[in-house]
């Protein structure tokens, strides 16, 4: 089993900043990729950002430009992904999920953003 622990949602006003962490550990393999997805009010959940364990990177081209994502890992134990958000707007508003997948898609729990003044 893979474990996913998501932090740093909360409020932003809009034109911020905010980052967020996923750290992933327990079975994991060097062969993966991880990645953000988000899940707003009465919508189906979407791709933000994806990381490749090569480090390719493909966005949703609503964030491209703003949103940065990025991975780390600590002898191949635990994974870290991160995802850095500028230029906020309220339509980024959303629950974002953190995904792990190695040909089965682990979930972690989701942390609100909210976009508001």
């Amino acid at each position: 089993q893979v474990q996913l622990v998501e932090s740093g949602g909360g409020l932003v006003q809009p034109g911020g900043s905010m980052r967020l962490s996923c750290v992933a550990s327990g079975r994991i393999f060097s062969t993966n990729s991880m990645g953000w997805y988000r899940q707003a009010p009465g919508q189906q959940r979407e791709l933000v950002a994806r990381v490749f364990s090569g480090g390719g990177t493909i966005y949703a081209d609503s964030v491209k430009g703003r949103f940065t994502i990025s991975r780390e890992n600590s002898k191949n134990t635990v994974y870290t992904v991160y995802l850095q958000m500028n230029n906020l707007k309220p339509e980024d508003t959303a629950v974002y999920y953190c995904n792990y997948y190695t040909g089965t898609d682990y979930w972690g729990k989701g942390t609100l953003v909210t976009v508001s003044s």
